[in-house]
Order: structure tokens, then C-alpha cells, then sequence
């Protein structure tokens, strides 16, 4: 999570976070470490009256149908009730699977998994924190992030090691958005987010995901991984990677670009996978 303290005109950033050991790396990011931990709600008490706008990008537990995480939060945060910003980063599992549909904001989210179902619990909770304390409280929902210097955020890895992706009449599409696009997407949240408004944080491809995994081979110089058929997934994926695979929809970002007013700096992953 991050804290944005607005002091003399300009934005002093307050980073969150459990582990001590991060703070001389926030420090040197620019941030100002601030000990505390969302598990642990008691250890939230100084947030109240702190911050003036909240970036809050952690995710929920990894077991339940509620965010506890998200509810402690907004508990500290209202305590004093200062905080006129708050920008939650959501994901677009909260959808389901829409069968490759190409949609907006505007559709009715469809849950599949527990994991997405935390989600729709931490949106509801932000958006009513809002409308109760006077907060001008936006959604971004996320799709895959990617980046070279993320962990993890590089398909390269898994061409490494060979992992099949499903054959092409099975095949889901899906959605990314390049590490340092969203950063900026973030940023235009905190300043230009409309109260209760949802955003597709998504940039413009439109491509099945063995279909990205191939291009992503091509760049890279690497073989293009092998196509499997979805009756043997099962055999080959986790449940989690499974849940992923079962999932198929495009994202409408046109929302993004005219409210927030972002321009992507990797439109499409041709333009940012080679980075």
C-alpha cells in the first residue's frame, strides 16, 4: 500500500509495509517506510488522519470469501477520516469467464473463483468507504502484469522451461499491461479518478494467450511453446493455473484513456515484451 501526504503543494509518499527490513530499499525509492501490517490491525492505529489519498495495492489473504486486509485498512483510514483519495487496484477476474466477450465497465461481474470473490468483497468495501466519508474512491481493474525486470513478470521463464499452452480451437484470450504503464495508471487514478468510477487498467491487445506466448517466443529467439489440448491441461496445470485457463475476455480501455487521460507507453505487447 501507499500512502500520499499532500505537504506544502507537493506529494510526500508513505509506503506501507510489514517487514523492516524494507525500509532502507523504500527509502531509497523515495518513500518514507511506515511499519505496519495489514494482518495485524492494531498495528495500523497511526494511518489514522495521515494520509490525504491511498494507493492500495495489496492483495487480499489467500483464503476466505472476505478481504480482511482491505476491511482493517479502511477501519484505520476512518478513524479520523482525512483520507479524500483512495485508489484500489482490483482485478479483472472479478468477471469470470465472458467466453472472449470484448466489454466495458459496465458489465455485471460474475466471480468464479473464491480468490476473485475476496476481490468483489475489497471493491464493495472501498466504494463504500467512500460514499460514507466523503472519499473520492476508484477501482482499477487489473488484467497481467508484465515487465522484464519484475519477478516473474517475463514469459521468457516459462518458455525456459517448456510449458505447454492450450491447442488453438481451446484457447482463452486475455488481457496484459506493461509494469510501468500501470505505474502511470496508478498516478492518473490518484489525481483524476471520478468517485465510485471502475477502470480497465488494461492496454489495447487483443490476443488468445498461446498466441502471446508464441510472439513472445519469436522476440526472445526462444521455440514456441507446445499446444495441448484443454482435456489434458488438467493433468499438466495447477488448480489456480487451471482457473486462469478457464477464463477468456477482452477488455474495452477507451473508459482509461478519456477519463484518466493516460497514454500507454506500450500499447500492445509487441511494443513492450521486447524491453
Amino acid at each position: 500500500m501507499r500512502v500520499v501526504k499532500l505537504l506544502r503543494g507537493r506529494w510526500r509518499i508513505l509506503a506501507l509495509t510489514p517487514n523492516p527490513a524494507r525500509r532502507a530499499e523504500l527509502r531509497a525509492a523515495g518513500a518514507v517506510p511506515l511499519l505496519g501490517d495489514l494482518d495485524a490491525a492494531a498495528t495500523l492505529a497511526r494511518l489514522a488522519g495521515l494520509a490525504d489519498a491511498v494507493l492500495h495495492l495489496a492483495p487480499p489473504p489467500s483464503s476466505g470469501p472476505v478481504d480482511t486486509r482491505t476491511a482493517s485498512l479502511l477501519r484505520a483510514l476512518a478513524r479520523k477520516g482525512r483520507t479524500a483519495r483512495i485508489v484500489y487496484a482490483s482485478t479483472s477476474g472479478v468477471y469470470g469467464d465472458c467466453a472472449g466477450a470484448r466489454f466495458d465497465e459496465t458489465r455485471r461481474i460474475a466471480p468464479a473463483t473464491e480468490r476473485a470473490q475476496r476481490r468483489v468483497d475489497a471493491e464493495a468495501r472501498v466504494r463504500h468507504h467512500g460514499l460514507a466519508f466523503g472519499a473520492r474512491a476508484s477501482v482499477l481493474r487489473i488484467p497481467g502484469i508484465y515487465a522484464a525486470d519484475r519477478p516473474g513478470g517475463h514469459p521468457r521463464e516459462r518458455l525456459l522451461r517448456g510449458t505447454p499452452v492450450l491447442a488453438a480451437g481451446d484457447d482463452v484470450y486475455t488481457n496484459h499491461i506493461h509494469a510501468d504503464d500501470l505505474a502511470r495508471i496508478c498516478v492518473a487514478a490518484l489525481a483524476r479518478g471520478a468517485p465510485q468510477r471502475i477502470y480497465h487498467a488494461s492496454d489495447d491487445t487483443e490476443m488468445k494467450m498461446g498466441d502471446y506466448f508464441d510472439l513472445a517466443a519469436d522476440l526472445a529467439g526462444l521455440p514456441r511453446p507446445p499446444r495441448t489440448p484443454r482435456a489434458e491441461a488438467a493433468a499438466q496445470f495447477s488448480s489456480m493455473q487451471m482457473s486462469f485457463l478457464n477464463e477468456s475476455r477482452r477488455l474495452d480501455n477507451r473508459r482509461l484513456k478519456r477519463e484518466l487521460r493516460v497514454r500507454l507507453r506500450y500499447p500492445t505487447v509487441r511494443e513492450g515484451l521486447p524491453g
